[in-house]
């Protein structure tokens, strides 16, 4: 590491003062590329992103891009920088890697030492080259993320690779100061993550944010990793609304919604409520391949509920007694009148009617993301093994009965053997674009929120 520990005195030495550029919230418009490996070819953590302005800015729209291969290291992603970002002209470029720039079975080889300082090495100069061609494109905001942790502390005889996270650690390093030197947004996944792990290791030895293979994070992972950008681009804290209600004064206060009083007999409180968002539905099913984690499990241990999904509800001036949530002529639950002056947050209330319209959003997307992940496995086999035959998006007869030999000794060109069949044709990949397209126009023509009459009866 003598060339990496050199290049950053002199850095120093030069002057390299400059901080990494606060990252500001997207704007409509905004059409952002998710460069990375296969966590990022999973898709999820880009996919909450994403979900999270679909129901947050409902009227904002923005355009997400998955552009992860799975088994990629910096070097990889230079060389497929021109063909799989550049035509989609986005104007800004998340970067994340790390993971597989460290490796894996070299950390059990005599000489680790010295094969992990060549790859970080190597990293380190792909990792320049890519920034090279990121300043020749102006139109372009890099954003330097950092890889989400290998997770070398579990209790678990799964891929331990002894001194792997150190390693990674001397990615996130640089990455970092090349944020900092070039004025660009950086995201830290890393640590924060590790400290999670960390904290909860000490009461579940085998607990892991990551996963049962210490690699890839699964769907609760996933969240914590869209929290952590989101919160970088400083959308902790803001709610999807809240209102502050006296049952006999009115209103006392209201963010991110419009509301007004009715006067209704028999009821405690009635009001036209309109908010501005969605509340963020979270999913119970898992997805990532022999990871059972829901994203449910995340919320017992990163407080994304109390960061990003506040639909506040306060009505003060209660008689004392039990009251039922009426929206819409529907009950919702019943609560104490102590409990409403405290507050109550709707977002949590999965049988709410804005609550069910997100989740209707997030099923479409969820669907939009099942198709990109078929372009995802295609463009998979075009750099990872077409490549290297010198037959890059050819598609031809030939091409395919050559990954088909190759599947029967490769599991991962077998993986992708049953979408190839059919993606290696082009109308078959614009029937699969046309379709995320429509999807998702129609998310964005039923995110709009929704006016609802929220009633406040006594219980009798």
């Amino acid at each position: 590491m003598k060339r990496i520990t050199a290049y950053y005195l002199l850095a120093i030495l030069a002057g390299w003062q400059v901080k990494a550029q606060t990252l500001s919230p997207f704007k409509k418009g905004d059409k952002v590329a998710f460069m990375g490996n296969s966590i990022t070819e999973a898709g999820y953590y880009g996919s909450n992103i994403w979900l999270y302005y679909m129901t947050r800015f409902p009227d904002q729209r923005i355009t997400i891009y998955n552009v992860g291969i799975g088994g990629d290291v910096v070097g990889q992603m230079n060389e497929r920088f021109e063909f799989d970002v550049l035509p989609k002209k986005p104007n800004f470029l998340v970067l994340t890697f790390g993971m597989n720039d460290t490796g894996y079975f070299e950390f059990n080889q005599e000489n680790a030492e010295e094969t992990t300082k060549q790859r970080i090495q190597t990293s380190f100069q792909n990792f320049g080259l890519l920034q090279a061609k990121l300043k020749a494109q102006p139109g372009i905001t890099p954003i330097i993320m950092s890889s989400a942790p290998y997770d070398e502390t579990m209790r678990n005889k799964n891929n331990y690779y002894k001194g792997k996270s150190k390693a990674m650690e001397q990615i996130v390093a640089f990455q970092r100061e090349a944020a900092q030197k070039n004025g660009w947004p950086y995201v830290d996944l890393f640590h924060p993550m590790t400290e999670i792990n960390l904290r909860e290791q000490k009461v579940k030895p085998e607990f892991t944010i990551t996963g049962p293979d210490r690699i890839h994070p699964g769907r609760g992972g996933h969240l914590v990793m869209a929290a952590t950008f989101l919160k970088s681009q400083g959308l902790a804290g803001k709610p999807v609304a809240k209102l502050d209600l006296d049952a006999k004064k009115g209103v006392i206060s209201v963010e991110n919604a419009t509301v007004a009083i009715n006067k209704k007999p028999g009821v405690s409180l009635s009001i036209n409520y309109l908010a501005k968002a969605l509340p963020f539905p979270i999913d119970s099913v898992s997805g990532v391949w022999e990871n059972p984690q829901t994203q449910a499990d995340a919320l017992t241990v990163y407080p994304f509920i109390e960061e990003f999904n506040q639909e506040i509800l306060k009505v003060r001036n209660l008689k004392k007694g039990r009251y039922d949530l009426v929206i819409d002529g529907q009950k919702i639950s019943s609560f104490s009148s102590d409990t409403l002056e405290k507050g109550i947050n709707m977002a949590v209330l999965g049988n709410t009617p804005q609550y069910r319209q997100a989740a209707e959003i997030m099923y479409l997307n969820d669907l939009r993301l099942d198709l990109e992940k078929k372009l995802r496995e295609y463009y998979w086999l075009q750099y990872n093994y077409f490549k290297g035959q010198n037959m890059l998006f050819e598609d031809s007869q030939l091409a395919f009965e050559k990954a088909e030999e190759k599947a029967k000794a490769d599991w991962f060109v077998k993986s992708k053997m049953g979408t190839y069949q059919t993606a290696r044709f082009p109308e078959v990949r614009k029937m699969w674009q046309d379709n995320i397209d429509q999807l998702t126009n129609k998310i964005y023509q039923m995110n709009v929120p929704k006016m609802h009459l929220i009633e406040i009866v006594a219980v009798k």
